[in-house]
């Protein structure tokens, strides 16, 4: 189930707000926990049991755990080995699992390809479960952070289960570690206040409205240019026939939809969590202003450049261990950064790509891009945008190869002042959105309580009507 659909705006959404208003106090986590496995079972029921086993693995290995911690201050002796392997099993449990469905497959193919066999891949995997990536890494955050120390075993499984399948943050993040919301999971009394309502209310609309109004609409350029897989019946120009120029522009309009698109599922899933009770963790801050790399990763998808740092970067001694050792954990980190985001080579070279970018500045360029005003935001935009493109580059109806040709060796073909005629309005518009004057101008709106309900009015009728009307409304990070 998708947040831009009319079934989840006017019947789901609707449905589970009553029901987690009107349950006792003590009820609402049970009502959570049985409505989000309901949003995660539409379509995809066959994927229940990895769900259900993710939460037991985590659930169990929490509690052994704490009784092995609690059996040795009782006993007196050291319980590292105990601790150790269920920490190990809730690591195999969750990771496995990962494997099979996201890279199981890839991995044979590319021992195929390396050697030359023919080794039969694994039947019956089409689409990933449903944000497998994104409640793996949350349910490792929760036993990791037992095994420290840091947070305290959950006893209540049904409350371990509302945490792991939370809807409004299951498929696009933000990435939430337990103990970010394990205090909000536990008051049953006053869990919401009418300002907490508001502010959900508040980004829900902003949210629905970057992905509506925004990421579809300047996606559809990007369309024109490679088509729908499996719609013949769509005119396109097709990269074969594009002028370099035009797949610029291309390339510039998947980068706004992708921004838009995935910080819109965010701002929702953050809405959604205060309308529930929870505040969650901010995921964008402004990427594309950035006037460094460096800076574009602590802008963009920040819980997971903070899960990442704290489970993997830190523990394998982050800088505090010499420059060389820092440069190998950075190039663990964004190996894995890049694997994370898909089983394709693509996104190997795109998390490579981003390691060297980043070396590269440490090394010596940062200090010379504080000391720019203008030139450090046009270089970090340019290589963020060519990222994208490696990011696309195994999309349907896109070539590696061919797209990476058509923008650095110029060639004619389709100009680009057809579309610029029809997008170009949108485009500005869009990169205005990009920046803090829209934030700017909603807090000059808000001031006042008629133009702000105004315009919240006006966003959510616009983005329902966009919503109605529209017979394709994808989600781009849903598969991850």
């Amino acid at each position: 189930m998708v947040f831009s659909t009319i079934i989840f705006l006017f019947r789901f959404l609707p449905i589970t707000l009553a029901l987690y208003y009107l349950a006792p106090p003590r009820l609402k986590n049970t009502v959570l926990f049985l409505c989000s496995l309901v949003f995660y079972c539409w379509g995809e029921v066959k994927y229940f049991p990895v769900m259900l086993a993710l939460i037991l693995i985590n659930y169990v290995s929490g509690l052994g755990l704490e009784h092995a911690q609690r059996r040795a201050e009782q006993t007196g002796r050291p319980c590292k080995g105990a601790r150790l392997a269920w920490l190990l099993f809730a690591l195999a449990g969750s990771l496995s699992m990962l494997f099979y469905f996201k890279y199981a497959n890839f991995v044979i193919r590319t021992i195929n390809s390396l050697a030359g066999l023919s080794l039969p891949t694994i039947q019956g995997i089409g689409t990933l479960p449903l944000g497998i990536s994104f409640y793996t890494f949350q349910t490792l955050s929760y036993s990791i952070d037992v095994y420290r120390g840091e947070v305290k075993a959950e006893h209540n499984i049904i409350d371990f289960g509302a945490y792991v399948v939370m809807f409004p943050q299951l498929i696009a993040g933000p990435i939430v570690k337990y103990r970010d919301i394990s205090h909000q999971l536990h008051v049953y009394e006053h869990r919401y206040t009418l300002a907490q309502l508001e502010q959900g209310a508040t980004l829900f609309i902003f949210g629905l409205s970057k992905k509506v109004l925004l990421a579809d609409t300047i996606g559809a350029l990007w369309t024109d240019i490679i088509g729908v897989a499996g719609d013949a019946t769509v005119t396109f120009v097709g990269l074969e026939r594009a002028s370099t120029p035009l797949v610029w522009l291309g390339i510039l309009a998947y980068s706004l939809q992708l921004y838009f698109d995935f910080s819109g599922y965010s701002m929702m899933g953050i809405g959604m969590g205060k309308l529930l009770g929870f505040d969650f963790p901010a995921n964008f801050n402004y990427p594309y202003i950035s006037a460094s790399i460096t800076e574009f990763w602590r802008r963009w998808h920040m819980t997971l450049s903070g899960w990442f740092r704290e489970y993997v970067y830190i523990p394998l001694g982050g800088n505090r261990k010499g420059f060389k050792r820092q440069i190998f954990n950075l190039f663990v980190v964004w190996a894995l950064t890049g694997i994370w985001h898909g089983a394709n080579w693509n996104f190997v070279c795109w998390g490579l790509y981003y390691f060297v970018l980043l070396c590269i500045e440490k090394l010596f360029l940062l200090k010379y891009l504080k000391k720019g005003k203008v030139w450090p935001h046009i270089y970090t935009l340019f290589l963020v945008v060519v990222g994208w493109a490696m990011f696309v580059g195994n999309d349907p109806g896109v070539q590696f190869g061919l797209l990476f040709r058509r923008l650095f060796i110029p060639t004619g073909g389709v100009s680009p002042v057809y579309f610029l005629r029809n997008y170009g309005v949108l485009l500005v518009v869009s990169v205005i959105c990009c920046t803090p004057l829209i934030e700017k101008l909603w807090n000059a709106l808000a001031k006042r309580t008629v133009t702000r309900l105004l315009t919240l009015a006006f966003l959510l009728v616009m983005s329902v009507a966009y919503v109605v009307g529209s017979t394709n409304s994808p989600f781009l990070y849903f598969n991850f």
